[in-house]
């Protein structure tokens, strides 16, 4: 009798252990679904059309469905099915968010009906962030909850997500801007409104390193993680006009664990290079190869920002 309980014991633990394993891969599914979503909404300009958007969009929501159907299908211990139906339903409202989001997208890119669709939109993200809300307030807890209780939350890794990226897609302006690939004005104007000033306008990315490591397109750096680590970024005005606030921006990791850090160069000399010191303020997953994106935003004039963008990878230890 007590081999017999022990045998239910372990049998028990490794389906709970079993279930937070798929409930992770599902979420990171989910997570790259968010992703994929919202960098095809903020695409315009870089070679992607309207139609491709929809078309990607609508190839998503399929997927989004069919993930909610896959974790309806889940062996699902009975202490966690109360945490699996809100799961359930965390996941029916990405999809069905997704679902508005196509049938609203053509209308929010129409240049007569542009502000009634951006508003539509930005009122159907409050799909994603009521998901969001459920997954950390009733899924997380309540698989935190049982596994403690069951004495094996040492030995599973609880499952973390979130779809809405950042609140600016609930603001019906933001929205319009972003979906014109974050900007709100022309090109040719500056950020108070004002045309830019004749002349090539033009920065590029020169040299970045993280803790004294050079970062090279292609390669992978091992860089080791310390109290003050910081990227350093070259920035070179390559234009013919001094540039003011130049925002840099850094995302290291992908998806919604992704962390993104930020800073503004307040002037480059024509000409001359500037470089930005940017501390790095969590702490990547280590062991692993971390994807490291660097960003120097446009300044109005610039219509070619081929060499304002690169990726590299990184290694970090402790």
């Amino acid at each position: 009798m007590v081999l017999l309980r022990g045998c239910l014991g372990a049998r028990e633990e490794r389906g709970l252990k079993d279930y937070v394993r798929d409930v992770r891969a599902i979420v990171d599914q989910s997570d790259g679904q968010s992703e994929e979503m919202f960098n095809t909404l903020s695409q315009p300009g870089r070679g992607v059309s309207d139609v491709e958007r929809e078309n990607s969009l609508k190839g998503l929501r399929a997927q989004a469905d069919q993930l909610v159907e896959r974790t309806r299908d889940l062996d699902v211990p009975d202490e966690l099915k109360p945490s699996h139906g809100y799961l359930v339903e965390s996941l029916e409202f990405r999809r069905d968010g997704i679902g508005k989001i196509v049938d609203i997208l053509p209308t929010a890119l129409s240049g007569r009906e542009r502000n009634q669709g951006a508003q539509r939109l930005a009122d159907q993200m409050g799909f994603f962030l009521t998901s969001d809300v459920i997954f950390a307030a009733r899924v997380r807890p309540s698989l935190d909850t049982v596994l403690r209780e069951q004495e094996v939350i040492s030995e599973v890794q609880l499952p973390e997500s979130r779809f809405l990226p950042d609140r600016a897609w609930l603001i019906p302006e933001q929205v319009s801007k972003l979906l014109r690939g974050g900007g709100g004005k022309d090109a040719s104007s500056d950020r108070s409104g004002k045309e830019a000033a004749p002349g090539l306008h033009g920065n590029g990315l020169g040299t970045v390193s993280l803790g004294g490591q050079a970062l090279t397109d292609g390669g992978s750096a091992t860089v080791r993680l310390g109290d003050d680590l910081s990227f350093s970024v070259q920035v070179i005005n390559q234009g013919e006009n001094d540039e003011n606030d130049v925002p840099v921006k850094i995302t290291i990791g992908k998806g919604a664990k992704a962390i993104e850090v930020d800073d503004n160069i307040d002037q480059i000399a024509k000409g001359q290079t500037e470089t930005l010191e940017i501390p790095l303020t969590d702490e990547p997953p280590t062991g692993q190869s971390v994807p490291i994106t660097i960003d120097v935003e446009a300044v109005p004039g610039e219509d070619k920002t081929e060499n304002n963008k690169q990726s590299y990878s990184a290694i970090f230890t402790r």
